[in-house]
């Protein structure tokens, strides 16, 4: 259980260093491709935001809804990698 919290924890550091990372990248997306490439961002701050969320649920969940908590945290990172390949895609 604490070794899911500590990786769920790296996981939330590293999705927000993606973010800066993508951010900078965001000034050389061609101009047509912008708007789409700022809506992506912008799915994956509410994705991060959700799994924030989910991450602080998780530290704090009893044992009894352990397995719920972890489940919403997985299901929440996976979104973000699948919005993140898109993103990637670009590049």
């Amino acid at each position: 259980k604490e070794e899911f919290k500590a990786q769920a924890n790296r996981t939330i550091d590293e999705i927000y260093a993606k973010m800066e990372e993508l951010k900078v990248k965001q000034a050389t997306v061609e101009e047509k491709a912008r708007a789409s490439y700022e809506e992506s961002i912008a799915e994956l701050e509410t994705i991060s935001i959700k799994m924030k969320s989910k991450y602080e649920e998780l530290k704090d969940s009893a044992d009894e809804k352990w397995e719920e908590a972890k489940a919403a945290f997985s299901d929440a990172s996976t979104s973000f990698e699948k919005e993140l390949s898109k993103i990637a895609a670009w590049f």
